[in-house]
């Protein structure tokens, strides 16, 4: 009875939603004490919910999954978080200035800001979505399907996790699923650690909300005021940058290369 019960919480499908939901809790009742907060607590209670959200995920894995937790292996925590967040600012300026000389974007320095609380969204963001999706989700699909099919699902679903925000189109969630689905899965497998795409995924919203741009439809109060003008493809229209087809190309430039060292290190996994 002991062993069939092992067998049980072993198995991916368990593990995964019973992390995604422990997950979606306490990333739920971190926003809510943060947003009741202002200045440096808010930031305060933010890593202190992201510190429990990886707690809970370590768990999972550790007492349910029955593995290593290598992919939050603390040695290589604060070189794969700038290095992901390096990545993640590269992509979002560099799509940015494209749009701005294409006469998409112009920029004018706004009176007033709130960094603190971009800063804390990006935090949340960035350590729950990245626990479950690429943490989670990825791994128990890949255990059965591989890692080419997990991508798959994983970068499908994240899209669709999308649809809901304001402004979001069919166009947006297929461009999220191409521009931050593949590219946060293929950062993933090359790296195989979680803290390279959570610093990626952090600079992603921070830099963009800093800007004034709005993130996946959600208005920011950032240093500048973005005044658009051109067609909805080039500059994301109300619902931010992640719908223009500029970060989509540029994306998938960057993630083709990830997936390339990805097979050659032998971190691709085939379909058991």
């Amino acid at each position: 009875m002991k062993i069939k019960m092992r067998k049980l919480i072993q198995f991916p499908l368990v593990w995964m939603l019973t992390g995604a939901t422990l997950l979606g809790i306490s990333g739920f009742i971190t926003q809510m004490l943060f947003t009741a907060a202002d200045g440096m607590m808010s930031i305060v209670l933010a890593l202190a919910g992201g510190a429990l959200s990886i707690a809970i995920y370590w768990l999972i894995m550790k007492l349910m999954a029955g593995r290593k937790v290598q992919e939050l292996h603390m040695q290589r925590a604060a070189g794969e978080l700038v290095f992901g967040a390096g990545v993640g600012l590269l992509l979002i300026a560099a799509s940015a200035l494209i749009i701005m000389l294409l006469g998409g974007y112009r920029f004018t320095w706004s009176a007033e800001h709130a960094a603190g609380s971009i800063i804390v969204v990006a935090i949340g963001a960035a350590v729950v979505e990245e626990l479950i999706f690429r943490g989670l989700f990825l791994q128990a699909i890949e255990k059965r399907g591989g890692s080419w099919i997990a991508l798959a699902v994983t970068s499908l679903f994240f899209g669709l996790a999308h649809l809901p925000n304001p402004g979001a189109t069919l166009w947006s969630s297929i461009a999220i699923v191409i521009e931050a689905g593949v590219l946060l899965g293929a950062g993933f497998l090359w790296r195989r650690n979680l803290w390279f795409v959570i610093g990626l995924h952090f600079a992603w919203n921070a830099v963009e909300g800093m800007l004034g741009i709005p993130v996946s439809g959600i208005l920011s109060q950032g240093f500048f005021d973005v005044e658009l003008s051109g067609p909805a493809l080039l500059t994301g229209g109300s619902f931010g940058l992640e719908a223009s087809v500029v970060p989509v190309m540029i994306s998938l430039m960057i993630a083709i290369p990830m997936l390339i060292r990805a097979q050659r290190k032998g971190h691709i996994q085939s379909r058991k």
